[in-house]
């Protein structure tokens, strides 16, 4: 059923402009599949969708089987499409995105699967990163600074 499903998504976001997980659960359930915004969350998760900005501006899904650093400069530039600011508190990494760029910052960040990091919370413009220690916070702070300060 899941594999029919990952199917069923490549096939709707390279056929829509698909711009949040709430327009692709609701075109899931027009082609006949009973999802939550939580399945479709984990679905892009596991599937390591990523948004990509197109021609007027907007931001769509996309999915694509590169190879592993052409994924990673992907990661790269959409953190850099997206980042705000940063901040540290103890082993929380906390990131300011671009409104309504959180969710893709944060898949990103996990694609890169940097072992420090536990796990990523997006909301709307915030991430919070939990991190195994306190060193290893200011560590992959100083991290993504690198990453975004390539040009």
């Amino acid at each position: 059923m899941k594999k029919n499903r990952h199917d069923k998504i490549i096939e709707i976001i390279n056929n829509h402009v698909v711009e949040t997980q709430e327009q692709l659960a609701c075109l899931l359930k027009k082609a006949g599949y009973d999802v939550t915004q939580a399945t479709v969350s984990r679905d892009i998760r596991q599937m390591k969708l990523t948004k990509q900005v197109i021609e007027d501006g907007r931001q769509k899904y996309v999915y694509t089987t590169a190879d592993p650093e052409v994924m990673h400069d992907k990661y790269v530039n959409v953190l850099k499409a997206g980042f705000v600011s940063m901040d540290v508190a103890q082993n929380l990494l906390v990131i300011k995105t671009v409104s309504g760029m959180a969710m893709a910052l944060a898949a990103a960040i996990d694609a890169l699967e940097l072992p420090e990091v536990v796990g990523c919370i997006a909301g709307d413009d915030t991430i919070m990163i939990a991190i195994k220690t306190n060193e290893e916070a200011v560590k992959a702070m100083k991290y993504f600074e690198d990453l975004l300060d390539r040009d």
